[in-house]
């Protein structure tokens, strides 16, 4: 009989930090008694199959490179040295990503990029997020008694799916700024599906934890299942369909995916498991090229994600929230710490849900969140020693204003580049396109259910998302760049890093490290590592505390931050397999 396991469900993204500097300190940890490994036999993991959260920082002469996987971090490094630029490597990482760590992210998913280049100081956001089909409206979900999605159709099956976006934000991104051809920045990734990877304590236990799912889809069960059994630490996955689908990605560039063999797998793949994606909803598909949204912290530019993601916005509110207190006096980890930034969540979060969607369909007051009078005004409410319940403030009044407006990769020509991409929940809808290794996403569970809502679901329409890539400058300079995957949690991940950063002058290795809260609406999730005397003045303050873990399974950040000096360390989150590289 094979073994069962409970199923759990994240979001995921990933994050990657390259950059040059002028001198070296390479492999540096943030606890310097731990083991240092070889950086050529480098693993996530112990003898025991136990997570290593040591040895995951970087410096380097030449660049920095930080994501959520080694053999991701490793092919973006080369492709440095090979003389590509920092969107050579952001595709050649993007790729290499979907093959190591399916389970976050691929060719059937989407995602957000942040780009700013060196020489002009201009920057781009390159939406590549995955749309609605043409035929989905809210009523193909069925509910039960209780408002719940019946079977789960939402976020299971080719109801889940939507039209995957990303080889088409790559390939604009490679053809319109990138140096190298297709070849050069995927057919790494071809050679590590075909000869495969390690599996991870993390893959492992996330292949146990969707194991039911898995089991589900034959095409899925094929690459992901070791006979029928989910694969432990230390064994290898090998995925020859997807190594040749990059092949034709090499030869034909999108069209292989949009208009080709591949696209009818994806479509016929979907339909089957009761989808509504059409051979017209791939040919139809394209991104948006915008302007990212800019706001202002203590002096600081935060460059980030424009909708639809909400993510940006509400990073720069929370700082804006945050702003007005003199975090400095505030100790990182007190209670008052953690407080302030739990008050500050559930007020972004209570706009979130009113007001945020896709503005190609809605309008979004997106000035007036991130105005910083619209922070001052929110912050009377807040009470800085008890817990409260918010509702959505009225950000249209102060939506006018115009006072404010994950990989992350710096090259040694100064251009950015801050990439988060996903399939959604971990594994996504389990469904895999037939013959192709491609796991298509489950985005539409990202939207609301019912008729009448700011993120109900609309045909060719994007839902909400909390992806944030976002670079940080400080006059005009680049000072740091980071991403997280992590859904909702995305956002409370970013700005706490940032905070760490820039209010305490943490390392950004020690700012990844450090424990986090997030407020779950009527919850306030902490890590166990946080002073048990913390945790008992929280609650004296009315908070409902809910102990999680020693550390969450995500927000995972990536980033990397850029000192006066020169010098360029990239830190990566011990919370999933994040490796930073130094060269």
């Amino acid at each position: 009989m094979k073994k069962r396991f409970f199923m759990t469900g994240i979001i995921a993204a990933v994050a990657l930090s390259l950059g040059a500097c002028s001198a070296v300190n390479s492999g540096n940890n943030v606890n310097s008694t731990a083991a240092v490994q070889s950086v050529e036999n480098w693993k996530p993991y112990d003898a025991n199959g136990n997570i290593l959260r040591t040895d995951r920082d970087a410096t380097g002469v030449n660049g920095v490179v930080s994501t959520g996987k080694y053999e991701a971090t490793k092919i973006g490094v080369d492709i440095i040295k090979k003389g590509g630029n920092a969107i050579d490597a952001a595709v050649a990482v993007g790729f290499a990503l979907g093959v190591c760590e399916p389970q976050s992210s691929g060719i059937g998913g989407g995602g957000f990029m942040v780009i700013r280049f060196a020489k002009t100081g201009e920057t781009k956001f390159i939406d590549f997020r995955e749309i609605a089909p043409k035929n989905a409206t809210p009523d193909m979900w069925k509910l039960d008694k209780d408002g719940k999605v019946i079977n789960n159709e939402k976020a299971v099956g080719g109801k889940a799916v939507g039209v995957p976006g990303e080889v088409k934000g790559m390939m604009y991104a490679l053809e319109k700024y990138g140096t190298m051809s297709r070849k050069d920045v995927i057919q790494p990734s071809v050679e590590l599906a075909e000869n495969g990877y390690e599996v991870s304590a993390v893959l492992s236990r996330d292949i146990k934890n969707k194991y039911d799912m898995i089991e589900m889809f034959p095409e899925t069960s094929k690459i992901y299942l070791n006979e029928g059994f989910p694969y432990e630490v230390g064994e290898t996955i090998k995925n020859p369909d997807l190594a040749n689908t990059l092949r034709k990605i090499i030869k034909n560039g999108e069209k292989a995916v949009y208009e080709g063999e591949i696209a009818k797998a994806i479509v016929k793949s979907a339909q089957d498991a009761g989808g509504p994606l059409t051979m017209e909803d791939m040919q139809n598909y394209d991104i948006r090229v915008n302007d990212p949204l800019v706001g202002h912290y203590r002096g600081y530019e935060i460059v980030t994600s424009a909708p639809p993601s909400s993510g940006g916005a509400h990073v720069v509110q929370i700082l804006n929230i945050l702003e007005n207190y003199d975090m400095k006096n505030v100790k990182p980890g007190s209670a008052e710490y953690y407080h302030l930034f739990s008050e500050a969540i559930k007020m972004a979060f209570a706009d979130r849900a009113k007001f945020c969607g896709d503005t190609e369909f809605i309008d979004v007051p997106i000035d007036g969140i991130i105005s910083k009078d619209y922070a001052k005004e929110l912050v009377k409410q807040l009470d800085s020693k008890k817990s409260k319940k918010y509702i959505a403030g009225n950000p249209w009044a102060w939506d006018g204003s115009k006072d404010t407006t994950h990989y992350s990769i710096v090259d040694k020509e100064g251009n950015i580049v801050a990439v988060t991409k996903t399939v959604n929940n971990v594994f996504a809808s389990g469904v895999v396109a037939e013959g192709t290794g491609i796991i298509l996403n489950n985005e539409m569970n990202d939207f609301d259910t019912g008729h009448g809502k700011a993120n109900s679901v609309e045909a060719g329409k994007k839902p909400l998302s909390s992806m944030s890539p976002t670079i940080v400058l400080k006059d005009g300079k680049p000072v740091m760049s980071l991403g997280a995957p992590g859904a909702t949690r995305i956002i409370t991940g970013v700005a706490q890093v940032i905070s760490l950063v820039l209010d305490y002058g943490m390392d950004i290795q020690e700012a990844i490290n450090f424990p986090r809260i997030h407020d779950d609406y009527d919850k306030l999730v902490c890590e166990t590592r946080i002073d048990p005397a913390v945790i008992a003045k929280l609650k004296a303050m009315g908070h409902n505390v809910v102990e999680e873990a020693e550390y969450f399974e995500y927000p995972c950040v990536q980033g990397v931050t850029m000192g006066e000096d020169g010098k360029l360390r990239g830190g990566a989150d011990p919370r999933r397999d994040g490796k930073a590289l130094g060269f």
